[in-house]
């Protein structure tokens, strides 16, 4: 199986705020790969609304809210394949005005986040949470992409 990110915009905002989120989408993919190497395979990424992703978090998490990126590791993996991410856009745009950040920008930091979730990164824990935002960082920054714990720093 290729190496890729398949996209499916769900969602029509997505189309009309981030008119490239398929190619955005596929740069993160290649920056993460640069940087993790079991991102090998491909995966499939979800730009949908809040309600289909507060539909997901509560089926598959127990958590009856929206939220703005989830991951879903394939449990069997069909050879090369990943697993799955949504992102919720109301969540996403809220979230990236808040920070003050472009919607891109934002978008390419929770799908970085999302495709790590893949291959087993966590932020349970201090130190893993500490590694998997070092890495993050590092796959922004190759796409020209603030550090977004940087930001964190500022808000109220």
């Amino acid at each position: 199986m290729e190496d890729e990110l398949e996209t499916i915009i769900e969602a029509e905002a997505w189309e009309t705020a981030l008119p490239d989120a398929e190619a955005l989408a596929a740069r993160v993919f290649a920056a993460a790969r640069a940087r993790e190497p079991r991102l090998s395979g491909s995966a499939a990424l979800l730009l949908t609304d809040d309600a289909a992703v507060q539909d997901l978090n509560a089926r598959f998490r127990g958590k009856d809210a929206p939220t703005n990126v989830l991951s879903f590791p394939s449990d069997e993996p069909a050879p090369g394949f990943l697993g799955d991410i949504a992102l919720g856009y109301e969540t996403c745009a809220r979230e990236a005005r808040k920070k003050g950040v472009t919607l891109a920008d934002h978008a390419a930091h929770l799908i970085a986040h999302g495709l790590l979730h893949l291959v087993g990164y966590d932020h349970i824990e201090d130190a893993d949470a500490e590694e998997m935002e070092r890495l993050e960082t590092e796959i922004l920054a190759g796409l020209g992409v603030s550090d977004p714990y940087r930001l964190e720093e500022f808000e109220d």
